[in-house]
């Protein structure tokens, strides 16, 4: 039956998609319990395996049923392929819509010798120049992520029979395989320990836990009332062997492992970021302008010239000149600049979308290990039993890590770092080795004993506070100085009063986050070298040390930059909530209210939602938590960056806006993250956010330039069309004006931001981007109309006859109070006097504007249709200039009051 019931569960297994609250896979998680509960020859049975390992028969047929041992990766489309998405964009589409209908007009249905290219090719320049820029973006782009998404080639110690152990690279393991493990090894998949001998196994990658987890080959009969995690038979791929030796079974493979479950949810498309939906609603906001305002003025010009062919025409240029056109290219441009900028501040950007999220992020997840955190457990405390520190109780520890011959695991590492010990009692001339009683995890302790310079022996026992406190009889007595000096201090019975003072200190240690150790002695005359665990007993304790991954000196100064630039921190977790309110309250993130895992699952999202704010601490998170908690963030209105680097972190880091990890991250964080920092450090990412929002900004100037000046162009060529006898401009001459007016703006990426600007996060606001259209596009017609007056009455181009003067009066002031506007808008101060532009923006515009005048006088008027402007006519146009910047600044400060904004 056992045999039927498994070969029933592996034909199912790989076609599943359902995983539970902990990210594991149903049917998966299933067989994990059914075989941790099993012993070693049930798990056998289960598995189809035996003693000796699989046969080669065995492994082919499992081979086919399950494939090989890899995980899914999403790769980046072929080079073709983004090099056509480059041209998908609603922009593209509608300048791709006007470029047909201008070569049916000008070029298919034209008379023989009178086609006309220019607005073809005009069009044409625009979209390949806009496309294909972005396309070299997002090419380099993915081609540096590939880079980095390759997981590590490793090989395993598989027994196969007949054989015997060989080893074979990892892709090669089938469920069933028995394998040896040691010491630095990778666990080559999901699997069941059969035997084992003092294993530690890290499983940080996983849970986000500093400290390695034993893991023993007892069956476990409980397995089906536990999560996964806490089957301490079970091991999982991606995770290493700290210290020991196992011969372990595999159960789950590629896909089905804990690793692969998230690899397959990371394979589906992402989610829409902020960035994305704000490009979209500010995209179909000119779009439906545009829609609107093109038809009627193709319609006015219709019924007012009775000329419906050069109606046509006029309304397809006034279509290029409305459509923003340059903005793909301009965002891809800023991004493009933004991730340069970055990556020689340690911030290397994979997405480049990424670059304004980080701007707008008003909420900040990250995990706390390494973070928050050195990432290193460092012995913290050394007190004596009176709860005082003492140096005394340091030095007893320090040769009981120095002496011993096992494995050193990390609580060892962090007391020899205490060098200055080692000089201070002269270890190697004081004492010397001479037995010692090994590890195990029965005992939870270990002694080495060494002889003193008077011949005496001295037993130095450190283990786990419950195991240690039943074996001491006495403890030290510090004394009034509160200082441990055995040779002086006097020896007090543990009574019972005693020991639940000792209990007392140790729970506080605990509730501080620590990990604690007790250390007691015991001296021995000289004898035979027989020494064996029944010495440790009736032993005089001498005190407590204490271990934790504390918080780094960087970050609290971190994290209070990153509130003052209007960031919220949550820390999400897998963590005990103890040690993550401890290191919350070093780095000063505010402890308001902690949210465990378990209780997470027992709330729904609208409870969630309404408490998630006043909640700074997610705790014991398993990674659709993780994720849940994200989701229900940016339900509610909510920007949120995530910083993780395990691969219980990846599915979260997916789903934010932004998601941030490390160049030392699992590959499968760094394949889920849009940014990476070369850094683990809040300090980097602040650098980050203020580049991000840069960026950000010189995006909106360009958005809300061309809105307003496309809305006021649109008012001035309504007029114009209603009134005047002739075209305000003709189609070539709009398009020439509206190609030079974007050339302007390539320098926008280049530009700085005030600093105010960068204090609070930015995000995409269609609305504002509407109101800031509808109050300072107009401003341009109050000048284009005294313009039209000027020509029309004054220098008398009111004819049919004269409308090449009136034409290039109009060209030449039109785009110099478009360019203009670049400086009127780039900043809410006073431009050109509290405000200066950058060298590029500088001259690009100046050098626009200078072939705006000269253009009517160059060569190249005849092929536009237009003339020469007499003199007069500048001291006009110059007084026209002055009078917009100086009514657009009183208007702007008007808005700024009104509406507390800006850009």
């Amino acid at each position: 039956m056992i045999r039927t019931a498994a070969g029933s569960i592996r034909r199912h297994i790989p076609f599943t998609q359902q995983v539970t609250a902990d990210g594991f896979n149903v049917l998966a998680a299933k067989k994990l319990r059914h075989v941790a509960r099993s012993d070693r020859a049930g798990a056998m049975n289960v598995l189809d395996s035996q003693e000796g390992g699989l046969t080669e028969n065995q492994v082919q047929t499992k081979r086919r049923v399950f494939g090989l041992n890899e995980i899914t990766h999403k790769k980046a489309p072929a080079w073709y392929k983004q090099f056509l998405q480059a041209f998908i964009n609603p922009f593209i589409g509608v300048l791709a819509v006007i470029a047909i209908i201008s070569f049916i007009m000008d070029v298919w249905l034209a008379a023989p010798g009178e086609q006309d290219y220019k607005t073809v090719c005009v069009v044409g320049v625009m979209v390949v120049l806009s496309s294909v820029l972005r396309f070299w973006q997002e090419f380099r782009s993915n081609r540096a992520a590939e880079k980095l998404k390759g997981m590590v080639k490793t090989t395993a110690m598989v027994l196969r029979n007949p054989e015997g152990a060989r080893e074979i690279p990892i892709q090669e393991i089938v469920p069933g395989d028995i394998f040896l493990l040691s010491a630095g090894d990778m666990i080559p998949a999901d699997c069941r320990v059969l035997q084992s001998k003092d294993l530690f196994v890290s499983q940080a990658m996983l849970t986000g836990e500093a400290l390695p987890v034993e893991k023993q080959e007892f069956s476990i009969a409980d397995a089906e009332r536990r999560v996964p995690f806490e089957l301490e038979n079970i091991c999982y791929l991606g995770t290493n062997v700290v210290s020991g030796a196992a011969t372990a079974i595999a159960i789950n493979t590629g896909d089905q492992t804990y690793f692969g479950s998230f690899s397959k949810t990371l394979t589906t498309k992402r989610a829409e970021t902020s960035f994305d939906k704000g490009v979209n609603s500010v995209s179909w906001l000119l779009i439906r302008f545009m829609l609107v305002m093109v038809p009627l003025i193709f319609v006015i010009n219709g019924l007012v010239k009775h000329d419906w062919i050069s109606a046509l025409l006029f309304a397809i240029a006034v279509a290029v000149g409305l459509t923003p056109e340059m903005l793909p290219m301009i965002v891809t441009a800023n991004l493009a600049k933004g991730a340069l900028s970055m990556s020689k501040r340690k911030v290397i950007v994979k997405r480049l979308n990424a670059i304004q999220n980080i701007g707008a992020m008003d909420i900040l997840c990250t995990d706390k290990t390494g973070t928050l955190t050195i990432d290193k457990i460092v012995l913290e405390r050394h007190l004596n039993v009176l709860g005082q520190d003492d140096e005394e109780v340091l030095k007893w520890a320090y040769l009981n890590s120095y002496y011993q011959t096992g494995l050193r695991n990390l609580l060892d590492q962090a007391v020899l770092e205490h060098v200055e010990v080692h000089e201070h009692i002269q270890a190697g001339n004081r004492f010397t080795k001479i037995d010692e009683i090994p590890f195990d995890f029965q005992r939870r302790r270990m002694s080495v004993i060494l002889q003193q310079r008077n011949g005496k022996h001295l037993l130095i026992c450190k283990g786990a506070v419950e195991e240690m406190l039943a074996l001491c009889s006495h403890a030290f007595n510090p004394g009034e100085d509160k200082e441990l000096h055995p040779e002086n201090d006097n020896v007090m019975v543990l009574d019972e009063g005693m020991r639940n003072h000792i209990l007392r200190i140790s729970r506080k240690l605990n509730e501080e986050g620590l990990r604690v150790l007790l250390v007691a002695i015991k001296e021995f005359d000289n004898r035979a070298l027989t020494y064996g665990v029944a010495d440790e007993n009736n032993m005089t304790l001498t005190g407590f040390i204490g271990f934790l991954d504390p918080a780094k000196p960087s970050a609290q100064p971190s994290i209070e930059a990153l509130h003052q630039l209007g960031i919220t921190l949550k820390v999400l977790t897998g963590d005990n909530e103890i040690v993550t309110k401890k290191i919350c309250r070093d780095v000063g993130i505010p402890v308001n209210n902690i949210l465990l895992g378990p209780d997470l699952d027992n709330i729904s999202d609208a409870e969630l939602t309404k408490e998630i704010d006043n909640i700074s601490i997610f705790a014991k998170l398993s990674p659709l938590q993780k994720t849940r908690v994200v989701k229900v963030l940016q339900q509610k209105g909510h920007t949120v960056g995530f910083m993780g680097d395990g691969i219980n972190d990846a599915a979260a880091l997916r789903e934010a806006d932004v998601g941030i990890s490390v160049d030392t991250a699992t590959d499968i964080a760094k394949e889920s993250a849009d940014i990476i920092l070369l850094e683990k450090d809040l300090t980097v990412l602040r650098k980050g956010v203020i580049y991000g929002r840069r960026t950000f900004g010189n995006i909106i100037k360009y958005i809300k330039m061309t809105a307003s000046s496309n809305f006021g162009n649109m008012f001035s060529m309504l007029g114009a069309s209603a009134f005047l006898p002739f075209l305000p401009m003709l189609p070539i001459q709009l398009l020439v004006q509206n190609l030079l007016y974007d050339i302007s703006q390539i320098a926008i990426p280049w530009d700085r931001m005030d600093k105010e600007y960068l204090e609070a996060p930015k995000k995409w606001d269609a609305s504002g981007i509407a109101r800031f259209m509808f109050f300072i596009g107009p401003i341009s017609s109050i000048f284009d109309y005294l313009t039209f007056a000027l020509l029309f009455f004054f220098f008398k181009a009111n004819t049919p006859e004269h409308q090449a003067f009136f034409q290039s009066g109009w060209f030449i002031e039109g785009l110099l109070s478009q360019t203009l506007i670049v400086h009127m808008i780039r900043t809410r101060k006073v431009p050109f006097i509290q405000s200066w532009a950058t060298a590029p923006v500088l001259a690009l515009t100046t050098l626009v504007m200078a072939i705006g005048i000269l253009l009517p006088f160059s060569p190249l008027a005849a092929a536009l249709k237009m003339q020469s402007m007499p003199v007069q006519y500048f001291p006009f146009l110059f007084a026209i200039l002055t009078s917009y910047c100086v009514l657009t600044q009183l208007i702007k400060n008007w808005f700024i009051r009104r509406f507390q904004s800006w850009l």
